[in-house]
């Protein structure tokens, strides 16, 4: 198992955000984590990439523990994180944002040909390299955010709501990547309102409601599961 969490629990304060919940990330495959708004699907993401603290329960990397690391070291050993909202570095260049990917790697060359091979996957990026991030449309810049995550050379990439306020012909090129990211043997976690879209992509999915793990199997049966259907896929 690549990445396990282990009745991992995270308080804000005197708010509990998640509770005693247990995610496995098998190496090379997709896992998604759906709910409802507060369900605690960033909380989860963000406790992944050490962010934010646990309350209880334990992290484990590749077989080492990594709750209680910094945030560069979690990304040093090889966890990638595509934040909501994209966060972009919007008075950067497309390449400089790309760069700070990079920011921890000591490796020059294979730097330089990661870059190249970002820019082979997002031609637009190539096209804007030297446009300033603030000026490009949504669905570029979640191109960027991707490519940003890409250039730390990740062995599990974390995606939170990579779809949000895209217009769907751009929803449809997003998930397209995630599947060819994810043919080259790169893990992802996919946090996702678009329920329909996190089951078609992922292999094992995960349902978050309230802070508590409600449901988890096979995304294939979850997506044919009543309750599943009736809360989140609007069948």
């Amino acid at each position: 198992m690549l990445l396990e969490m282990k009745d991992i629990s995270v308080n804000y304060g005197k708010v509990s955000a998640v509770r005693k919940i247990s995610i496995s990330v098998p190496e090379g495959k997709i896992v998604t984590i759906i709910g409802g708004n507060g369900a605690g699907k960033t909380t989860t993401l963000r406790a992944m990439s050490g962010m934010v603290p646990l309350s209880g329960g334990e992290i484990h990397f590749e077989g080492t523990r990594v709750d209680g690391l910094t945030s560069d070291k979690i990304v040093a050993r090889g966890i990638a994180h595509v934040p909501e909202g994209r966060r972009i570095f919007p008075d950067m260049t497309v390449e400089e944002n790309l760069r700070t990917g990079a920011f921890l790697r000591r490796d020059k060359n294979a730097v330089e040909d990661d870059l190249e091979k970002v820019f082979a996957r997002f031609p637009r990026l190539r096209e804007r390299r030297r446009q300033m991030a603030k000026t490009m449309s949504g669905g570029e810049q979640q191109m960027l955010a991707i490519g940003r995550a890409l250039m730390s050379a990740p062995k599990l990439l974390l995606m939170d709501e990579p779809s949000m306020g895209l217009a769907p012909v751009i929803v449809e090129e997003i998930a397209q990547i995630i599947e060819e990211i994810n043919a080259q043997g790169l893990s992802v976690v996919l946090v996702e309102q678009n329920a329909e879209l996190a089951l078609e992509l992922a292999d094992h999915a995960y349902v978050l409601e309230t802070g508590n793990m409600a449901l988890e199997g096979p995304a294939d049966e979850l997506h044919d599961n009543d309750h599943v259907r009736a809360a989140y896929l609007g069948i």
